[in-house]
């Protein structure tokens, strides 16, 4: 059977699409256009993360959420093909639940004609919005629009309007047709989404422009109903658009998708670090030059893009072009889905990625571990946040009233668990980005405390309880946002902004030099993590006059973090960076790279996702393109030698372009 059927123009697709931004391509009253997954930035603080970064992705929306946003037994022992790619014995594989939803439903594709007839009720939307800022006077922010078929029958294609204020713009928009017309916005279907089973939904979502604040609403619209005459169907099994469902048992097809590759030596691959440097098992010198992939962290419960593109090849590619490592981002709460045997809807493309259809979404994620280690890649989960949310990254801690402590611990230690004998995942980050204010309550500390909100004391117990369960796997620790210029405000009573250090969020390490992260016999599991952005994702203060190299160095780095690399404390890798490939970012994205270059500092590029707010993305909006100046800029600090790219696999080469890391000399 071809594993890679064409799009179907009768597949019904739930993506659900968020990012966030005030800038590109805009639809003004008027006109109308057919805008792809793409945003731009989100309600920035005065000190902001770059979280803004992408992670605003919601089943495709964006970083952080995306977007999208982190001892006692023995080295595991080689394992055959024939077992589960997971590394470990699990009955859960064997029976899905989700407590959600139990249905689910099919539709069929067919290449002959149809006629179709008018639904004259039952379609509806919700226009839900979501962040909101200022730009030039103007009230700027992001919306999802849900499409819902409460017509009883299904329809191919869909129209709904929703009322705004005059003078409105739409800046970017995804999942849809979006027109302006005096105070009317109306938006019908993209090929991909216009048919809704009876019941479901399908959502896209825009970023605007307004002389007045947007709330969220109700609008009204349309639907056609398409009847297929044709003998030869194919049945395309269609998930629900709300809540997870419950799957068949895994076919023998599926078992087989996940056994691991023949060309796999389990447990060779682990890796150490000695003072600034990350080592193999034989004390080389490695350089980790990954990419960020975003979507588990959103409401996707998959990867973002896979409603556009294959799995398969999306894998492939990243390898073929010279990326090592991915980071993907994740929630707290999918991860204690799934070791409680639930299993979320994963949003996806069936008809593009047909092979997933008989998947849980954690045997997807499994799926593309295979798919990794078959390209020599190597994956990094990143704790993006604790409850699943494309926003779920602007939440300052580790914890929500939802999601307790002791739920993130235990997210870890299932993770340590699950994949203890599996070295594809040779890190994790622990947790993506923990941030707060001065005036804030919920903020993120650094000190010698035992406090709830102390990042370091939580940092320090999280990677022991990895640590316990798997002694082999990497672990990163992000920087705060603040930390006091004065030991006598170690307990952070002052709320007074002058009294503080401020950097982008997960980027302030300072407290490293007062308060270094003590992980005891296992020190050299230990990297720093910070991330860092340039102006379009939020105005620093060492943007404002004018900078470069030198100033960057004095301003920002080295007090922050590079003083960590410098006096061999420990290593770094610089979790995110990325950003337009215009100024006035195409300046500090120039300094950065020769940062990473001059140091050999290991990173992960923000990111691959097309749907990456003030970022952008190596893929264009199609997920299959690549953005060639982007690349090309970026491939410049990607690990290679002599024209080859070097993977972190002793067995298996990077891709069709690279070598074994057993071929490869070391820095």
């Amino acid at each position: 059977m071809n594993k890679f059927l064409k799009k179907s123009a009768s597949l019904a697709l739930a993506v659900v699409l968020l990012t966030t931004g005030c800038a590109g391509n805009t639809v003004k009253e008027g006109e109308s256009g057919s805008l792809s997954e793409s945003s731009v930035s989100g309600n920035l603080p005065e000190s902001y993360d770059g979280q803004s970064s992408g992670e605003y992705s919601v089943g495709g929306s964006p970083v952080g959420g995306e977007s999208t946003y982190s001892s006692e037994s023995s080295p595991a022992s080689a394992e055959s093909s024939s077992e589960s790619y997971s590394g470990v014995e699990s009955t859960e594989s064997s029976s899905y639940s989700d407590n959600t939803q139990s249905s689910s439903s099919s539709i069929s594709s067919s290449s002959s004609s149809s006629t179709s007839s008018v639904l004259s009720g039952g379609i509806s939307c919700e226009v839900k919005t979501g962040n909101t800022w200022e730009e030039s006077g103007n009230k700027c922010g992001s919306a999802e629009v849900i499409v819902k078929n409460n017509s009883g029958s299904a329809v191919g294609s869909w129209k709904v309007s929703f009322t705004v204020p005059n003078g409105f713009k739409i800046t970017n928009s995804w999942g849809g047709n979006f027109s302006v017309n005096g105070s009317t916005v109306t938006v019908t279907n993209v090929d991909y989404n216009g048919n809704i089973p009876a019941g479901g939904s399908v959502s896209g979502g825009f970023n605007y422009s307004s002389p007045s604040a947007l709330n969220s609403m109700g609008g009204s619209g349309s639907g056609s109903a398409s009847s297929s005459s044709s003998s030869t169907q194919s049945s395309i099994p269609v998930q629900s658009s709300s809540g997870g469902y419950n799957p068949p048992a895994p076919t023998g097809e599926v078992k087989d998708l996940l056994k691991r590759s023949d060309k796999a030596v389990q447990g060779d691959d682990w890796l150490h670090t000695d003072g600034n440097k990350i080592l193999d098992k034989n004390g080389k010198q490695v350089w980790l030059t990954g990419v960020n992939w975003f979507g588990y962290n959103t409401g996707t419960n998959t990867f973002d893009g896979l409603w556009n593109s294959q799995l398969v090849p999306s894998v492939k590619a990243i390898a073929d072009h010279g990326f090592n490592l991915i980071r993907v981002p994740i929630s707290v709460q999918l991860i204690n889905q799934w070791a409680a045997g639930e299993y979320p809807r994963a949003n996806y493309n069936n008809a593009y990625n047909p092979e997933l259809n008989d998947m849980n979404s954690l045997e997807i994620f499994e799926y593309f571990l295979k798919l990794a280690e078959e390209n020599g890649l190597k994956v990094m989960p990143d704790i993006h946040c604790a409850e699943t949310d494309a926003m779920g990254h602007n939440v300052n801690l580790w914890y929500t009233d939802k999601v307790s402590v002791n739920d993130y611990y235990r997210a870890l230690e299932w993770l340590a668990s699950r994949y203890k004998n599996n070295d594809t995942i040779i890190a994790i980050d622990i947790k993506n980005e923990p941030h707060g204010k001065q005036n804030e309550q919920n903020k993120a500390i650094w000190n010698n405390s035992t406090d709830i909100n102390n990042w370091k004391y939580t940092a320090e117990t999280a990677a022991k309880k990895i640590l316990a369960i798997n002694p082999n796997v990497l672990i990163m620790v992000e920087g705060t946002e603040i930390y006091p210029k004065s030991k006598s405000n170690s307990d952070y009573k002052s709320q007074n902004a002058d009294d503080y250090y401020f950097n982008w969020w997960g980027g302030n390490l300072r407290g490293v030099r007062d308060y270094p992260i003590n992980l005891g016999s296992y020190q050299n599991k230990l990297v720093y993590s910070p991330h860092d952005y340039g102006p379009t994702v939020y105005q620093q203060p060492w943007f404002k006059n004018g900078y470069n190299y030198e100033s960057l160095m004095r301003d920002c780095w080295n007090d922050n973090w590079l003083y960590i690399h410098k006096e061999n404390i420990a290593p770094l890798l610089i979790g995110e960076w990325g950003g337009f490939m215009r100024e006035p970012n195409l300046t500090w994205m120039t300094c950065m790279r020769k940062l990473i270059k001059n140091y050999h500092l290991n990173h992960t590029f923000w990111c691959y996702n097309a749907n990456s707010g003030d970022t952008g993305g190596l893929v264009l909006d199609d997920f299959k393109t690549w953005d060639t100046e982007k690349y090309n800029f970026v491939r410049e600090v990607l690990w290679q030698e002599s024209g080859k790219f070097v993977g972190l696999d002793h067995a298996i080469p990077l891709g069709e372009n690279g070598i074994t890391l057993s071929s490869a000399k070391g820095l």
